[in-house]
């Protein structure tokens, strides 16, 4: 019995770290390519565009792929694109909402407004984030660079020459942390109970918001399967629904953590996507807005 468990939880982390390599490798190409001395001018391009980047990012954000977080982790922990950008990439990432409402026969005019929703916040929510980060005069602090990541991982990247090979190392450090990472979450997770943690929501519409934003900060899918589900179910309502997953960035939490080495400002992003969470479902529970299935 027990080894039956162990071999479902490495099974599930492996599948969990397999289906976003494709994505943190070219999250670390794109910044090895950046950086490269000969490419300077693509530098200047980056920097004309990151204005428009909440919306590419929620653009992004809403395509049924948990590596779009992972990959908007990394770019950001390389100076590649603003907080806002990455708030708009969590916030509107559907992650394992979208194959659940089609297993249950959702119909489009429900399952399309919902995504629309969710990228509609994120991307004015990466617009203010950007503006007030304007405000504040953030843009003239150090920025950020691959070669942060190359200095905390100790990997001398700088000596391999080409960009291949850093982004293959740095694509294999953190897929190895993540897949232990997801181990360790899904055997808590398994440990806890997942009816016990969809019980916490269950006819507490405000409080519900404030604890389903707490299970969706978990970084694994069971957490948005256990809040679809519930939903689908009528166990809990729109509010605490949209609430938990424009939270549940998935693997992308971990990354970030593993990525960026600047822990305090981690935290900070941690606490600005839950706040972000609880607020916007609460708007969506005192405007009466429902989505029926």
């Amino acid at each position: 019995m027990i080894f039956d468990a162990v071999v479902d939880i490495i099974i599930d982390a492996g599948i969990d770290t397999l289906k976003i390599i494709p994505f943190l490798f070219l999250a670390f190409l794109v910044m090895e390519y950046i950086e490269s001395a000969a490419n300077r001018g693509s530098v200047r391009v980056l920097t004309r565009t990151r204005f428009f980047g909440p919306f590419w990012g929620a653009a992004a954000g809403i395509i049924p792929q948990c590596g779009f977080s992972a990959s908007a982790s990394g770019l950001f922990s390389g100076g590649v694109i603003t907080l806002g950008t990455l708030m708009a990439v969590y916030l509107s990432t559907s992650d394992e909402m979208i194959p659940i409402f089609f297993s249950a026969h959702v119909p489009l005019s429900t399952l399309m407004p919902i995504l629309l929703l969710k990228g509609l916040i994120g991307m004015v929510s990466g617009f203010l984030i950007d503006a007030f980060m304007m405000k504040l005069h953030r843009r003239h602090d150090r920025k950020k660079s691959i070669h942060d990541l190359c200095e905390h991982d100790h990997c001398h990247c700088e000596n391999d020459g080409g960009i291949l090979v850093p982004a293959m190392r740095h694509t294999v450090q953190i897929a190895a942390y993540i897949f232990l990472a997801s181990a360790v979450i899904t055997a808590v997770i398994n440990l806890i109970g997942q009816q016990r943690l969809g019980a916490l929501l269950q006819d507490i519409p405000v409080i519900g918001i404030f604890l389903s934003c707490l299970i969706g900060l978990i970084p694994n899918c069971a957490a948005s399967v256990i809040i679809t589900q519930m939903f689908l179910e009528g166990l809990i309502g729109t509010a605490q629904m949209m609430s938990g997953l424009l939270v549940g960035a998935g693997v992308g939490i971990l990354v970030l953590f593993r990525s960026n080495d600047n822990l305090l400002e981690n935290i900070r992003i941690l606490a600005l996507l839950y706040g972000l969470g609880v607020i916007w479902g609460l708007i969506i529970q005192f405007s009466g807005l429902s989505f029926a299935v």
